[in-house]
């Protein structure tokens, strides 16, 4: 611990390039999370959403109401009128005052039409169609589609995170053993001694891997703060577009076991890199 007191300003580096290594990584991790989370809120819930012209009427409104409900494949419709959508947007978003110097209402009117589950994409799409037909309609949203798209982002930030990990990774291994093979340099002639006293090959060693797991366990606390800080910034903006889709904010993974295995797995690699330092230095110099 001297080598850390006496060279704090390159530990604290050492520390953060290993909590950015690892913060990547596992924020992609909690994306895939609470992506995998969000889909399966919605399965078995397919939904079709209308949203009106600005100048629709309500009765044109109604209309489309009443004949998405008269479907054998509608369970439900729910119609939010331009002033609940107003009234929502409000509640979601701290835009007051901008909407307030804006006047008229930019709201349109929408309806919600609850599906069946197991239908065909034939029957969605006529169901989209019908929708479409109807006097005053903007644009019909399937909320299937948006189901299919967050699975599909969802494998490919699986993927990055996998690939981004693997390379972190290895930056954190690599960095951890740089800082190693310093501490090694500055205690060489001590490493000498002790060689020659008949000190034995884990006995030098062992005190390198515990350098390089508190290099790896701090930098795994620093992921974690810059984590928190992460969430901390979008929570605002997050919590309004979920509140948008009728969703509320559930952060899903992001508990005391995430912390832990943050840690083990900076350990894990801190050691890592201790034992590639110590393996190329010690055994170069002929000490092990």
């Amino acid at each position: 611990m001297h080598f850390v007191s006496a060279r704090l300003g390159t530990s604290l580096v050492v520390w953060l390039l290993v909590g950015i290594a690892l913060a990547l990584p596992s924020g992609l991790l909690l994306i895939q999370v609470n992506l995998a989370a969000l889909t399966a809120g919605w399965e078995g819930r397919p939904g079709l959403t209308v949203y009106f012209e600005l100048d629709a009427t309500q009765a044109q409104v109604e209309a489309a109401a009443e004949v998405l409900n008269a479907e054998r494949s509608v369970e439900g419709v729910v119609v939010t009128s331009r002033e609940q959508a107003l009234e929502e947007f409000r509640a979601f978003t701290n835009l007051t005052d901008a909407l307030d110097m804006l006047g008229d209402n930019p709201l349109p009117a929408s309806l919600n039409a609850a599906l069946e589950t197991g239908l065909s994409e034939a029957a969605l799409a006529g169901l989209v169609a019908v929708a479409e037909s109807r006097p005053g309609v903007q644009e019909v949203v399937l909320e299937k589609t948006w189901h299919e798209r967050v699975n599909d982002i969802s494998r490919v930030v699986t993927r990055l995170g996998i690939i981004l990990g693997g390379l972190f990774g290895v930056g954190a291994v690599l960095v951890t053993a740089t800082s190693v093979r310093l501490a090694i340099e500055a205690r060489l002639e001590e490493l000498r001694v002790q060689k020659l006293v008949g000190a034995s090959d884990r006995q030098i060693r062992r005190p390198f891997l515990y350098f390089g797991a508190f290099y790896g366990v701090g930098g795994g606390l620093v992921a974690a703060m810059l984590l928190s800080l992460c969430l901390l910034a979008i929570e605002g903006p997050l919590t309004a577009l979920l509140g948008s889709y009728g969703q509320q904010l559930d952060t899903a993974g992001f508990n005391p076991l995430f912390f832990l295995a943050l840690l083990i797995v900076g350990g894990a690699l801190g050691v890592m890199g201790a034992l590639v330092a110590a393996a190329q230095r010690l055994r170069d110099l002929e000490i092990l």
